[in-house]
């Protein structure tokens, strides 16, 4: 990831347990045999993690850039992940929409602000699944600033929660 450009060089000592493991807890709220749809999912992160820690999960990693989505798929293949589908585009354009709506979580990390990762995600999960997204300290001002935009996106009550110290919020899709 680091002689790729993903991560700077002074994440490598923290690899593991900043970026990977910090991803692969997600996997205690995600319930069994979900259809997952991993939105801006650059290196592959909370993806990869969670397609490892749970083969019976349908993982859709979504990412626009072409030089990730092609690493995604590099390592989808070397991993020989069966369960993992990958997808070069935005979460919020029409064929994307088309090809990965209606999943039970949609997840994602470090990809935008509250406000607009609810525009881009909500729509893609069908009604009653979760948006999941791995936030960092200031989800709760994120959260109160972007409490409408979550609502217009098709959200309701937002929770946030700790999980092997990584901070995530749940918010479920309602109409």
């Amino acid at each position: 990831m680091s002689t790729r450009g993903f991560i700077g060089p002074r994440e490598v000592p923290r690899l593991w347990e900043r970026h990977i493991l910090n991803c692969a807890v997600v996997n205690e709220v995600i319930p069994d045999g979900a259809r997952v749809v991993d939105v801006g999912s650059g290196a592959g992160l909370p993806g990869i993690p969670l397609a490892i820690a749970r083969p019976d999960l349908k993982i859709t990693l979504v990412e626009p850039l072409l030089k990730r989505s092609n690493y995604l798929k590099e390592i989808v293949d070397k991993l020989g992940l069966d369960n993992v589908t990958v997808i070069r585009g935005r979460a919020e354009e029409g064929p994307v929409k088309k090809e990965v709506g209606g999943a039970d979580v949609v997840t994602s990390r470090a990809v935008a602000p509250l406000g607009k990762l609810a525009k881009w995600s909500l729509p893609l999960v069908r009604k009653g699944g979760e948006m999941i997204a791995l936030k960092g300290s200031s989800v709760h001002e994120e959260l109160e600033r972007d409490v409408a935009d979550i609502k217009r996106a098709g959200g309701g009550k937002a929770e946030v929660s700790t999980i092997s110290g990584t901070t995530i919020i749940r918010v479920p899709r309602v109409n």
